[in-house]
């Protein structure tokens, strides 16, 4: 398994609210995350970095993910503690209040990947069958588009376009989206927050992540710098993993 984790604070925000990384448990597998976090006073980058370590450390000691089953049951466990600790701590610090954050996470085993997804960050995959988004936006517009009032076109330039119906820890409890892909040699797996999809169209992307010349750093560089060139005006963030045969612990 090769990955990258790559995050850039873009060309107009003083601050980056993103966060996220790749982290390994002790039989070799691993986590990818991508957290774009929200909330007034800056309190984005506390959701975000909560959520993070939270996972990482919960991750960084888990026992060894033999099957689908049990790397749902861990993801979904994780999520929803991560969002008990996120809500709490807006309920005792006023200048977080109403924080929270997006999150596409990926468990990737030498057999499969496990996803999971709150708000608009998103999970693709390239596999022989081509370049493909995996998870569904929880966002207004969305819902738009998938209950025909509105086109995909018209959604690029909705002005609502950055309404969420789903985030982690604005409220006490909270719905994800959980499911499990194989995962074989070639396939490779791209997180990113809405920084890069709203920037980078899909067919763009696939370009750069098909492109046998670039290693892996350079197809995340070039992600980041296209876009930024296209405005840049929210914090890019991203993270691939490539599979490689690799022998996990027994």
């Amino acid at each position: 398994m090769k990955a990258v984790f790559m995050t850039d604070r873009g060309k107009v925000r003083l601050h980056n609210e993103d966060n996220g990384g790749i982290f390994v448990n002790p039989h070799g597998q691993r986590l990818a995350i991508v957290a774009d976090g929200m909330g007034g006073h800056r309190a984005g980058d506390v959701a975000s970095e909560m959520t993070t370590n939270h996972l990482k450390n919960l991750w960084e000691k888990s026992t060894q993910i033999h099957t689908a089953e049990e790397a749902e049951k861990w993801m979904e466990e994780a999520v929803l503690q991560a969002n008990k600790e996120i809500f709490e701590h807006s309920m005792k610090n006023t200048e977080c209040e109403g924080m929270g954050t997006t999150i596409v996470a990926a468990i990737c085993t030498n057999l499969f990947v496990t996803i999971v997804n709150i708000g608009d960050s998103r999970c693709y995959l390239l596999n022989e069958t081509g370049f493909k988004q995996l998870t569904e936006d929880h966002s207004l517009v969305n819902e738009l588009v998938r209950s025909g009032q509105i086109s995909r076109e018209d959604a690029e330039h909705h002005p609502r376009k950055n309404v969420l119906l789903r985030a982690l820890g604005t409220e006490e409890s909270v719905e994800m989206d959980v499911k499990t892909i194989i995962f074989e040699e070639e396939d490779a797996l791209l997180l990113c927050s809405d920084g890069l999809s709203n920037k980078v169209s899909q067919e763009e992307m696939e370009s750069v992540i098909t492109n046998k010349e670039l290693s892996l750093e350079d197809k995340a560089e070039e992600f980041i710098k296209r876009a930024n060139q296209y405005g840049g005006e929210d914090n890019i963030t991203l993270a691939i993993v490539e599979y490689q045969e690799f022998n996990e612990g027994r």
